[in-house]
């Protein structure tokens, strides 16, 4: 089980609101306009903003990240074009992940057993060699396996297993995965 956390009113304070207002003047004036091939670029400013960032990372310059202190991108990771990182929560991505064009990731949601609605956290991770195709979903708490795809717009809300493919929406696991990358 992946740990939750609630949040009540007010969920942030002003420090976190005047880091995610920079953010955005940063990201609408550098981040997003810079040449694609800027990968290094975009990865110190990440950076600057508390992303833990591995070498060779690639974040292209039409992804979305809602607070670059909760991403961590290992050596290799790519994010994608118009990838949407909505991580109010933490969201981790292994090494040599990819998170294909179109992508959303959603680390938090809400209690709606609760009439306040607190916002609710829970981290996503997407593991070494895993594979989000173009417009998937993954959504709150889910943990994607060591070389797991999940297919074009899938939308996973469970933890996916590795070395399978998934499809579908909810997605579900269709077939294994040959292993590569020194796995048996």
């Amino acid at each position: 089980m992946i740990p939750k956390t609630h949040l009540h009113a007010p969920c942030y304070g002003w420090q976190n609101k005047f880091a995610r207002v920079c953010w955005a003047m940063v990201y609408y004036t550098l981040f997003r306009w810079s040449p694609i091939p800027l990968f290094g670029f975009r990865r110190q400013l990440l950076r600057l903003f508390g992303a833990t960032i591995g070498s060779q990372a690639r974040i292209y310059p039409s992804t979305q990240i809602w607070l670059p202190a909760n991403l961590e991108m290992a050596s290799g990771a790519t994010l994608g074009p118009r990838v949407n990182v909505y991580n109010q929560g933490a969201i981790k991505i292994g090494k040599d992940a990819i998170v294909s064009q179109g992508s959303h990731l959603c680390a938090s949601t809400h209690d709606y057993n609760d009439p306040i609605h607190p916002l609710v956290l829970a981290p996503i991770t997407i593991s070494t060699n895993a594979w989000v195709c173009a417009d998937a979903f993954i959504g709150p708490g889910v943990h994607v396996g060591e070389g797991a795809v999940i297919g074009a717009r899938s939308v996973l809300t469970k933890t996916a297993t590795a070395w399978q493919v998934y499809a579908g929406n909810p997605a579900r696991a269709i077939k294994q995965r040959a292993q590569f990358g020194g796995q048996q």
